[in-house]
């Protein structure tokens, strides 16, 4: 996968990685299977990955907005609750990386016109 920026991929993917722990662990502690959050979290993690524009401002706003509704009860419950109140803290780092950081951004560069290179075969 060509980049703009080695270190803004790296720091990506190792938010993917997060997303999809995270996705497995709380399904483990809740001990169901949720296809459709695993889903999403390969979903958000993919796109990381890829880096076009503005990806990084669409997966900082999932990322934001599940963590400041999840807030109030994970603090109101912080005794049981802390491994989801330490999840919310770690998605709002990771939304001020996307948004914020230098490295992070400049992976985010390709262009959506180069979407279908993808699905070409040479």
């Amino acid at each position: 996968m060509n980049t703009n920026n080695i270190q803004g991929r790296n720091i990506v993917t190792a938010m993917g990685v997060y997303l999809i722990i995270k996705s497995v662990l709380n399904m483990l502690i809740a001990g169901g299977l949720s296809i459709t959050g695993l889903l999403w979290a390969v979903l958000l993690a993919v796109l990381l990955f890829m880096g076009f524009q503005y990806t990084n401002i669409g997966v900082g706003a999932v990322l934001f907005l599940v963590a400041v509704v999840h807030l109030p009860t994970n603090i109101s419950n912080i005794g049981s609750n802390w491994l989801y109140f330490l999840e919310g803290i770690i998605d709002i780092v990771c939304t001020v990386l996307l948004l914020t950081n230098n490295d992070v951004k400049g992976h985010f560069t390709k262009k959506w016109s180069e979407f279908g290179d993808y699905f070409k075969f040479k």
